[in-house]
């Protein structure tokens, strides 16, 4: 059953900082992707994690990461330089390969995903992921989160549609509904998503389960149509939309 009616009835989410806690599950596997393809080389490891903007001893990523941006094609010339390899496809599929396999060993969700979007599904939303991940990572993470009986779209920034905060996953969301990109909503944790939103015609709902936290409140106010602390919050501000649509 999907809604008809006039207000929302799609909602893509971001995945990492929305769905997934984005320190616990990429802290890890940065740390573990960035020893392999640094060889035993101290100094290459660590001017991999001085263009990452990566803290060691917390094993997390400062918010100035270029590496928040998600797709390996953004901050993969910066590996590429220290690397002293080519950039380009070859060197990001390998970095997307060993990211997808780290990070499902240290896969963290933000409280319980799953159940969220069986209720959401439930009331007759249709439910995607829109994320600068790669979509073979994203397909693999939701799976291990029990989160693909929900889906009916998934899209990384490989997927053909681009990327955030270019508006394309959010456009061919509304495209695979056959919806007017107003009737969908885009959540997630950073400007690049609110961004992607307001870009596409859709309604642009900002979290603040990401590494910035409560900090990023007045920026993301700015920036987004409604502000929520995480993902859970969700299903009572859509009740609260619904009334307004209601009573308007």
């Amino acid at each position: 059953m999907r809604r008809e009616r006039g207000g929302l009835c799609g909602i893509l989410f971001d995945k990492d900082g929305t769905l997934v806690d984005f320190d616990r599950t990429w802290g890890p596997a940065a740390h573990a992707v960035m020893a392999t393809l640094a060889g035993g080389d101290r100094g290459r490891f660590e001017d991999l994690m001085r263009v990452s903007h990566y803290v060691e001893a917390e094993r997390r990523f400062l918010p100035t990461s270029p590496l928040l941006a998600g797709a390996s094609s953004i901050y993969g010339p910066l590996w590429a330089r220290v690397l002293g390899r080519p950039a380009g496809p070859e060197l990001y599929a390998e970095m997307d390969r060993l990211f997808r396999e780290a990070a499902l060993r240290s896969l963290h969700p933000i409280g319980a995903p799953a159940d969220l979007l069986a209720h959401l599904a439930g009331g007759g939303y249709a439910l995607g992921i829109a994320t600068n991940d790669a979509e073979a990572s994203a397909r693999a993470q939701s799976a291990v989160l029990g989160l693909m009986p929900h889906l009916g779209f998934i899209a990384g920034y490989d997927s053909g549609h681009g990327a955030k905060p270019e508006p394309g996953m959010v456009l061919a969301f509304a495209a695979h509904l056959g919806v007017d990109p107003s009737r969908v909503a885009l959540v997630g944790d950073t400007p690049a998503d609110t961004q992607a939103a307001r870009a596409a015609g859709a309604v642009a709902i900002a979290v603040l389960s990401g590494p910035a936290g409560e900090g990023a409140r007045e920026t993301m106010a700015a920036l987004a149509d409604h502000v929520i602390g995480s993902i859970h919050d969700l299903p009572a501000l859509l009740a609260e939309i619904e009334g307004a649509k209601t009573q308007g």
